[in-house]
């Protein structure tokens, strides 16, 4: 069983209603798939690549070696080692080295590894369009007006252009004891449109389907798309979060640079009226997703990340009342 790949060049011709339904697909039935041929630049991407492992290499890799998961793998290895006894696994946290690029952070940006800022800039606004166009498929696909996803996330027409868009730049990189701790703990991603540019060899990244781990295979410069709890809520349910994870793996540094087209904290998240069977759900007892005000999830989301995603929906509903 292998994510789908999916060729984006396809849409404009003869294929392209084979390409819509095979990205209504991606959606519906696995919520991860992959994108080639997708407009973004072999030569911006390579670039990508050439900076983010400079600036772990430069910056982030000293640090890591003096980290926190660092320590704490090691301390539970040298207490495994006095004691006899089998390490239990390190369960509260990640081994991995990161940290976001955002609008709102751009002068903290780093500046020590050449041509990182520029780089990034040119590459998040590339992948910003290219998560617009995927939102706008979703749009046709369900049978919303062109923008609907997008103007939701902007929390209204009024407020256009205010949806948050984020870049976590992280590497995992080479594990002593890849047994006893998870490189990323499984989890659903909060938000709206993930867009991920992972690694081209060293693997690691798992979706749980159908109560199995499947493997994200690499993909030479795919963009591999995922859908967030937003999206689940505002297709109620349609659209499923998928569980995924990393695995910390001995060998390989593993690149991964995911970028979150999300709702504005102050937008108003729910199911869209056109998504919304009023006789289906009397006839079946069916529940609707609630409605949220993203703020208000986010703050469930970072106390219960790594917990079923189900309370969160009631929880953040509440707080929304």
């Amino acid at each position: 069983m292998a994510i789908p790949v999916i060729d984006f060049s396809k849409l404009n011709g003869e294929g392209r209603a084979e390409t819509m339904a095979r990205i209504a697909n991606g959606c519906e039935e696995w919520g991860f798939f992959q994108l080639v041929n997708h407009g973004i630049s072999e030569e911006l991407l390579e670039r990508v690549k050439k900076v983010a492992s400079e600036c772990y290499r430069l910056e982030r890799e000293p640090l890591f070696k003096e980290s926190k998961p660092v320590k704490m793998l090691a301390e539970l290895v040298r207490r495994r080692d006095i004691a006899g006894d089998d390490a239990k696994r390190l369960d509260n946290i990640d081994y991995e080295d990161v940290f976001t690029l955002s609008d709102d952070n751009i002068d903290q940006w780093t500046s020590l590894t050449p041509g990182f800022k520029e780089t990034m800039a040119e590459y998040r606004a590339e992948l910003k369009k290219l998560g617009e166009r995927v939102m706008e498929l979703m749009d046709e696909n369900l049978g919303l007006p062109k923008g609907y996803i997008k103007e939701a996330f902007d929390g209204g027409k009024e407020n256009a252009n205010i949806a948050f868009f984020g870049t976590k730049v992280s590497h995992y990189p080479p594990c002593p004891h890849p047994d006893l701790v998870d490189g990323l703990r499984a989890h659903t991603d909060a938000g709206g449109v993930i867009l991920l540019f992972q690694d081209d060899i060293v693997g690691g990244l798992q979706i749980l389907k159908d109560g199995e781990w499947i493997d994200v295979q690499p993909v030479r410069n795919a963009i591999v798309i995922n859908t967030g709890d937003q999206i689940e809520i505002l297709t109620n349910g349609r659209y499923k979060s998928v569980w995924h994870r990393v695995q910390s793996t001995a060998d390989g540094n593993r690149r991964s640079i995911a970028s979150f087209y999300n709702p504005s904290l102050y937008a108003t998240i729910a199911p869209a009226p056109q998504l919304v069977d009023n006789k289906q759900a009397a006839e079946q007892g069916m529940e609707y997703y609630p409605r949220i005000v993203f703020g208000d999830y986010m703050n469930v989301y970072v106390e219960q990340k790594f917990l079923a995603k189900e309370p969160r929906f009631i929880n953040a509903a509440v707080r929304a009342m």
